[in-house]
């Protein structure tokens, strides 16, 4: 079976789908893989280096595209690419299929098997292969230090002979992995910090890096089978709200991690929050992909606003692309290991595997994930 790893087109994309480690254990068993010339370039990792790991470079894209049973690469195919692709081909990447409809219908019309990384279930088994899992990670330690090196204070506190001077308060909201990722990176840090997420199973992992929960009395929440939290009412994101009001007031920096799958992010700090927050301080919105939870953040600025510097920077995981590619590459390379049929020699699609069942999104020209397909139908109604 011949897999083609693309090279992103996007100019601010940084990392690469694949390194030449993952490249030889795919070869190993069995694979043809194909790689895009110059996939390595912007992590310094030359063509080379994939050869010697038995991939076969290829400087014709269109050409390797359409020979391929197979098509992996980091982010959401443009129409061109997909107008290549055969019918029958797999394509695995991140899709975003529920804000990506133009995309979906293309892939299914061309009777594409498209594999959304970002719809694997958070499961043990499926830990991984869970790309969202291992970049928000990654983007957890990089909003706390983008706060760090913009904060007019150092973090830490430190014992003087002229003085004391007192650590730096952080307050995380949201504790799923870039939000624990976050707390741990402010504490080694060593900032004071304070931690809310609506999932009361989460405080003790807060308290486990050395955090202190906020507490807020919401009455029922909980999370999704799939491990995300679930939508709050209106009702209680006012409770909220007002309870973060003064978290946010003492704190000097704020970084925002509130994400709701499928969906808008909830707007959780507030313009009148930001109002009486101290001037100086540092807002890291880490949902602005989504919508974003900070009223006034916006996608790809940082906006001083009376003071406050809010910042709205996209996949800041890009900006640490050498272990960003390197994970990514991994549970790339764990996906194909875990459903290739080694006698046959090629990824098998097992629809009746929970994995594949919750990740599938296009197969035999119709959309097959149940969700994506309702989203679907919604966004055609008037």
């Amino acid at each position: 079976m011949r897999l083609f790893f693309a090279r992103e087109t996007d100019p601010q994309e940084t990392r690469a789908p694949l390194l030449p480690t993952d490249a030889a254990t795919l070869t190993k068993l069995g694979a043809e893989i194909v790689v895009q010339a110059g996939m390595g370039q912007s992590i310094h990792v030359e063509d080379d280096e994939y050869e010697r790991a038995g991939a076969r470079l290829s400087t014709d894209r269109l050409m390797a595209m359409t020979g391929a049973e197979m098509v992996l690469r980091m982010g959401i195919p443009p129409a061109e690419d997909i107008s290549l692709l055969v019918e029958g081909c797999i394509h695995v990447s991140l899709l975003d299929p529920f804000n990506n409809s133009d995309a979906i219908r293309q892939l299914a019309q061309r009777k594409v098997s498209a594999i959304s990384l970002d719809m694997i279930p958070r499961t043990t088994l499926a830990q991984k292969m869970d790309v969202l899992s291992s970049q928000a990670n990654l983007a957890g330690y990089v909003a706390v230090m983008l706060a760090a090196e913009r904060l007019n204070r150092i973090l830490p506190m430190m014992m003087t002979p002229a003085g004391t001077i007192q650590p730096a308060r952080v307050f995380i909201i949201g504790a799923g992995v870039a939000g624990l990722q976050a707390i741990a990176t402010a504490r080694r840090l060593g900032a004071r910090v304070d931690a809310f997420d609506v999932r009361p199973e989460a405080h003790e992992q807060i308290r486990s890096l050395g955090a202190k929960p906020l507490v807020v009395e919401l009455g029922q929440t909980g999370q999704t089978r799939d491990g995300y939290a679930r939508q709050l009412t209106e009702e209680q994101l006012a409770a909220q709200r007002q309870a973060m009001a003064k978290q946010c007031a003492q704190s000097d920096i704020v970084i925002t991690t509130a994400k709701v799958f499928g969906r808008k992010a909830p707007v959780i700090v507030t313009n009148e929050m930001l109002d009486g927050m101290k001037p100086g301080s540092i807002v890291v919105d880490l949902a602005v992909e989504a919508g974003g939870n900070v009223e006034a953040s916006r996608l790809g600025r940082e906006i001083d606003r009376k003071g406050v510097m809010i910042l709205g920077l996209p996949e800041l995981q890009r900006r640490v692309p050498v272990p960003a590619s390197a994970m990514f590459s991994s549970n790339l390379c764990n996906f194909v290991q875990h459903f290739w049929d080694k006698t046959a020699g090629h990824l098998v699609l097992n629809r009746d595997n929970e994995i594949i069942a919750g990740c599938l999104i296009t197969h035999n020209g119709q959309v097959v994930h149940p969700a994506v397909k309702e989203s679907l139908v919604v966004s055609r109604e008037p």
